[in-house]
């Protein structure tokens, strides 16, 4: 059994979405509406369906194919707005309480906003929950034997769903191991990182082992600066006690 508590919602759940929605792609409000509806098409976190009535004049474009979609059959279709063109990017319920509504892919557009805020990958569950709790317990990380950080004031991210993840100050860390990366993620609770480490050790390079938030989210502020590392590939020590390695894969 894993040490957290799995999501509570099953595949099917509609509720509504108690706040404004917008969209934009090519600098074109795509959609903006008060009576969105989430839809879980599968359980850690819902998709949002738009009423078709608050979808701009022209956007979609039927692409004349039905299709089998999580939540029953839907029509698809492309979306065109700015300039830009995205086939094969929404779908629009064919039947069922969802009918009349319609489901954009998240990454065809260019940016979503719960209200005025910036939403990341995909829409917030509002049955989860992410907590930044600071802490005096020792978190010790290593890999091969190798020390990557050791800190006693850590901040422990606890979110519904998926494992503690254990954020060190960057006098933490081991740096004569740590090699900075390219690359940048988003998450929905944190927002957009600022920084990624790989991980040598040896002639072995571990890619992308830990990562950083220099302005995260509001209500995640106690992360802001720094550092997290990928449990499921690092070994971590809490109190002395090795913690096991979750099998799930999410910053």
């Amino acid at each position: 059994m894993p040490g957290y508590p799995p999501p509570l919602v099953p595949v099917g759940h509609v509720a509504p979405v108690p706040r404004r929605i917008r969209a934009v792609l090519g600098g074109t409000t795509v959609l903006d509406t008060t009576g969105a509806r989430y839809a879980w098409e599968w359980p850690p976190y819902p998709q949002y369906y738009v009423p078709l009535a608050d979808v701009a004049p022209g956007v979609l474009v039927d692409e004349g194919v039905d299709e089998d979609r999580p939540l029953g059959p839907a029509r698809r279709h492309g979306v065109a707005a700015g300039g830009l063109e995205r086939p094969g990017a929404a779908w629009v319920p064919t039947s069922g309480e969802l009918a009349g509504s319609v489901r954009f892919e998240w990454s065809a557009l260019d940016a979503w906003f719960e209200e005025d805020e910036q939403v990341f990958v995909h829409p917030r569950s509002p049955y989860a929950r992410v907590d930044a709790l600071r802490s005096t317990r020792t978190v010790r990380v290593e890999l091969d034997g190798v020390l990557l950080a050791e800190s006693s004031s850590p901040v422990l991210v606890v979110e519904t769903g998926l494992p503690t993840r254990y954020y060190l100050p960057r006098p933490a860390l081991n740096l004569e191991v740590l090699e900075p990366s390219d690359t940048v993620t988003e998450c929905p609770y944190k927002g957009r990182t600022s920084a990624y480490w790989s991980v040598r050790i040896g002639d072995t390079l571990h890619p992308d082992l830990a990562w950083s938030y220099d302005f995260p989210t509001r209500q995640l502020l106690p992360v802001a600066g720094l550092v997290a590392f990928y449990d499921e590939k690092v070994d971590v020590t809490l109190d002395g006690r090795r913690l096991e390695r979750p099998r799930t894969h999410f910053s």
